[in-house]
């Protein structure tokens, strides 16, 4: 595992205890709370209500990436987080991440007080965006996907799953530290639900120790997904609480160091359970 990370005034202990991504969509589109948070009061009034139930990172994201999502504009994605960011920054003292795979967005967020760049597309949309992420010094997430969110579930099929995302990631670990990006600076996502099939998801908690070799730390995001409700056969994304629950139960057990979550007061109180189960004290 590399070392730890510092990312503003928290130290990330990668091992010692999961740590909680809340999600913050100022979206009207995504697929469990699209159009609640895309106001700046709404917005603010929420990123302050994950910050109390424990989020160690809040996760900014202007654009959604659910499956068959339209892309908008940079203008557009730009006018939906920076002033979010501008507001929320003085009033939060947790990490703040921004979601997005163009380098422009990227820039503007940080430049507005974001701390991290999570790049579902693992720096491939974008060729800047590595690049610019090395210059600005800050961590980047870096996600396993094929395709983009409008063709991605129509990319299942593989020849061996956890070999493929392995071998993926690690060939943008090594793009990025090319571009001049520390490898303490990176964090990578297998990519729960993004060109992946029902049992291809249920696999990657199975595997998840797999990616250990990489030595990275690892997030996993199973938050509300279609996975959990095909198998609660429940079709409300905010009614898989529990599911979650589950899920990040088990991607603690087999690794996970970040969860990304929407529902962070109920996986802060699954963490810390799980966390004394699993992780030596």
């Amino acid at each position: 595992m590399t070392s730890n990370l510092m990312i503003r005034d928290r130290a990330f202990e990668w091992g010692r205890r999961t740590y909680l991504m809340g999600v913050l969509n100022v979206t009207p589109d995504s697929f469990s709370d699209g159009g609640e948070f895309n106001a700046i009061a709404t917005a603010l009034t929420q990123a302050q209500a994950l910050q109390a139930a424990g989020a160690d990172i809040i996760d900014i994201g202007g654009q959604s990436t659910r499956p068959g999502a339209e892309q908008i504009s940079i203008a557009e994605e730009l006018d939906r987080v920076l002033p979010v960011l501008q507001v929320l920054r003085p009033e939060i003292s947790v990490p703040i991440s921004i979601d997005t795979t163009r380098s422009a967005v990227a820039i503007a967020a940080v430049k507005a007080g974001a701390d991290i760049v999570n790049d579902i597309s693992g720096g491939i949309f974008d060729p800047e965006m590595l690049p610019s992420v090395a210059k600005m010094g800050v961590p980047i997430i870096l996600m396993h996907i094929r395709g983009n969110p409008q063709d991605m579930q129509k990319m299942t099929d593989y020849q061996d799953l956890m070999g493929e995302i392995c071998n993926f990631l690690s060939e943008r670990i090594a793009v990025a530290i090319a571009a001049g990006i520390n490898q303490t600076q990176i964090i990578i996502d297998p990519g729960i639900g993004f060109a992946k099939n029902y049992e291809q998801n249920l696999e990657i908690f199975r595997r998840l120790p797999e990616l250990r070799k990489l030595n990275c730390p690892i997030l996993v995001g199973p938050s509300r997904k279609s996975f959990i409700g095909r198998i609660l056969d429940q079709p409300d994304p905010k009614a898989r609480v529990w599911g979650t629950a589950a899920a990040c139960c088990a991607a603690i057990f087999t690794g996970a160091d970040i969860l990304r979550v929407h529902d962070v007061k109920q996986m802060h109180d699954v963490c810390l359970v799980t966390d004394a189960i699993f992780r030596q004290s």
